[in-house]
């Protein structure tokens, strides 16, 4: 039951406020941890991949498997290469999308590497800027909506809390927030 599940959430929070202990809670529900939590332990195959708080754990990932890990729906992490067209940096995607990035890429020209993108993080841009991606499906949540779409042949989702009327099928322009883009390095999938 899911109205339940978040009511226990509440309540199970309220408590651990109250008595002022350590509690060690597991769960797979990433959601339940960032909502818990005052500090998280994000494990892989026994490992610990990053320990902090919640939100430093959405905000810096140490690597692809905690960015696609924290984040409902997850981090977009698309494959490409950095580039320098007329003295900007850029991730060249297989699909020959160029993704800008900030000037400061901390990578040289020519690194594979992982470009990520919270979904919340694209925002919507005029007809002649951005990057031209068709709308798959729509998602309204009520708060928000999700939408899939497809550019350059790399699928990606982008979540608006403004109402947008999209359809299925049209092109929407992207832009990409680039002060909380995410670079890891392909060879290590750790953050650049």
């Amino acid at each position: 039951d899911a109205k339940l599940r978040v009511q226990m959430r509440t309540e199970i929070r309220e408590l651990h406020q109250r008595l002022q202990s350590t509690s060690v809670y597991v769960t797979h529900d990433q959601i339940e941890a960032m909502t818990m939590a005052d500090q998280i332990v994000v494990m892989r195959d026994g490992g610990i991949e990053q320990a902090g708080e919640p939100l430093e754990l959405y905000d810096f990932p140490r690597n692809i498997f905690v960015a696609g890990f924290i984040g409902s729906p997850a981090m977009n992490l698309i494959e490409g290469t950095i580039q320098i067209v007329d003295g900007k940096p850029f991730v060249a995607t297989s699909g020959k999308a160029m993704l800008p990035l900030p000037d400061e890429t901390g990578a040289p020209e020519g690194t594979k590497v992982y470009y990520g993108m919270r979904p919340e993080h694209w925002n919507l841009a005029g007809a002649s800027e951005g990057l031209a991606a068709k709308v798959i499906v729509v998602e309204p949540t009520g708060a928000d909506t999700l939408v899939v779409c497809e550019l350059n042949e790399i699928e990606i989702q982008a979540s608006f809390t403004e109402r947008h009327n999209f359809k299925k099928g049209e092109t929407v322009n992207l832009m990409p927030n680039l002060e909380v883009t995410h670079l890891f390095e392909f060879a290590n999938e750790r953050r650049l």
